[in-house]
């Protein structure tokens, strides 16, 4: 009976020794000295590797070709605001012409609600019609200036005034209509001269270059002795400079300084030439 417990005893007490024989023992310093990588992980580091360093090389590519991308970009943003700044140059220009056409033609007016030009206009024409030398259009027969004197004077001077009234509202289509059917209703009314000449001013007030010149142009060529003769042929000048006929616009300008030298027309003209 001693014996077995005896024999139970050893194998108890050697059972612990013969599992820690079965347990392999690594050695990693040595390991670690000979940089030999543990099995099983050999593979994996050195597909990380692998991987971290084709990472490297595409971000540099996507870089150079996001660069030159933006470089593009940029020059094409400058082209379009160089573009931008011609296109609000020319569009300024425009404005600063407009304005100053709406400026000249307001100082005008003003000139007239004043009691300037509107009523001399309207008192050389009363004088006209009373003294009875109211001035035809050159080559009118002498049965057109009969039927003139026979024309109630009062009816034209209110066909005339409305007329005016509508460039002092600015309305300056109508007012273009207005003195294009004055004229031709009363072609050798006493206010026909004024009416033409301002004709030709709400035609250039329009941008209407063309219909402008017209206007100016028959001033001088249906009423020669009228008083705004200087006056038309001045601005029939500046609608040629307007137009782009420098050369034709000067041969103006000196015909003004030459024909009517006392006129206010003159000094513009002559200012215009000293430029």
């Amino acid at each position: 009976m001693l014996k077995h417990r005896y024999v139970l005893t050893l194998i108890a007490l050697g059972l612990p020794l013969f599992a820690a024989a079965q347990v392999p023992v690594v050695d990693y310093d040595s390991q670690a000295q000979s940089g030999t990588p543990e099995s099983g992980y050999s593979s994996g580091a050195d597909n990380g590797g692998a991987y971290a360093g084709g990472g490297a090389a595409a971000p540099s590519s996507a870089q150079g070709m996001l660069f030159v991308h933006l470089q593009q970009m940029q020059e094409e943003i400058a082209q379009l605001r160089g573009m931008l700044e011609v296109q609000q140059n020319e569009i300024q220009r425009l404005k600063q012409e407009g304005l100053e056409r709406y400026q000249n033609l307001d100082s005008r007016l003003s000139n007239v609600v004043s009691g300037g030009s509107a009523r001399q206009d309207s008192s050389a024409a009363g004088g006209n019609a009373t003294g009875g030398s109211a001035q035809a259009p050159s080559g009118a027969s002498a049965q057109d200036a009969a039927s003139n004197q026979s024309a109630d004077p009062e009816k034209e001077k209110l066909y005339y005034d409305a007329a005016f009234d509508l460039i002092k509202a600015k309305d300056f289509d109508k007012a273009s209509q207005a003195f294009a059917a004055f004229l031709r209703k009363y072609p050798s009314s006493p206010y026909a001269g004024n009416a033409q000449y301002w004709l030709g001013e709400v035609n250039l007030a329009k941008g209407d270059l063309q219909g402008a010149g017209q206007a100016f142009a028959k001033v001088s060529q249906a009423y020669p002795q009228h008083n705004k003769v200087p006056d038309s042929l001045y601005k029939l000048a500046d609608v040629e400079v307007r137009l782009g006929n420098r050369d034709k616009a000067n041969g103006i300008l000196r015909q003004v300084i030459a024909d009517y030298p006392n006129s206010s027309a003159a000094q513009l003209a002559q200012r215009q030439l000293s430029r």
